[in-house]
């Protein structure tokens, strides 16, 4: 199947749940999360604001909190296409809203790429070996491939989004790690694997 048509079928996928079904999945794909090695290790984790319609975020954020952690998120630079991880201190305050109800802050300190321990990355769909399909931008890719950047690559979707064989390309960066509401899978991180 290609991207274009994968992509279509995943969004209509995650339109179909329900918002009750969507929160209940959310809390328990973020304890999954909470309860890895990659995330109980990390001293700074990178977790990415959520879209309406993908896993909510915010449980994984205040339990970062809790646990003494930094949280920084993607500040997306829409002329240059590309991410600045920053600092943030709340959920509430220091955003602005984008045309797909993405929140980008307008606010944080920068921090630089070898001091994330940890990325929390979305995606419309991933597959067991790590291979992921984004919205198109390319932005986590070119993220992934910044040569400062040491972290553990983490993947965090409902089961729904959860593919056979997602198709790759040269340039696309895989995950070490896809987190659902189901499941916790180590993968092999391998393109096209």
């Amino acid at each position: 199947m290609e991207k274009v048509e994968l992509r279509s079928r995943l969004r209509a996928c995650l339109l179909a749940l329900s918002p009750e079904q969507r929160k209940e999945k959310s809390r328990k794909a973020c304890r999954n999360l909470i309860a890895t090695e990659p995330f109980q290790n990390a001293s700074i984790v990178m977790m990415f604001l959520s879209l309406p319609h993908e896993v909510d975020t915010s449980e994984a954020i205040l339990q970062a909190w809790q646990l003494g952690k930094t949280v920084v998120v993607p500040k997306i630079s829409w002329q240059q296409r590309h991410m600045i991880p920053v600092r943030i201190n709340s959920l509430d305050t220091g955003f602005s809203t984008g045309t797909w109800g993405l929140r980008n802050p307008t606010t944080g300190v920068p921090i630089p790429f070898g001091q994330i321990d940890l990325v929390v990355t979305p995606a419309l769909g991933y597959d067991r070996a790590g291979n992921r399909l984004g919205r198109g931008g390319s932005y986590y890719d070119r993220f992934f491939a910044n040569k400062d950047l040491t972290a553990t690559r983490c993947g965090l979707a409902f089961a729904e989004q959860v593919m056979e064989l997602i198709p790759t390309t040269e340039s696309d960066e895989p995950v070490e790690w896809l987190v659902t509401d189901e499941e916790v899978v180590h993968c092999n991180g391998q393109k096209g694997a």
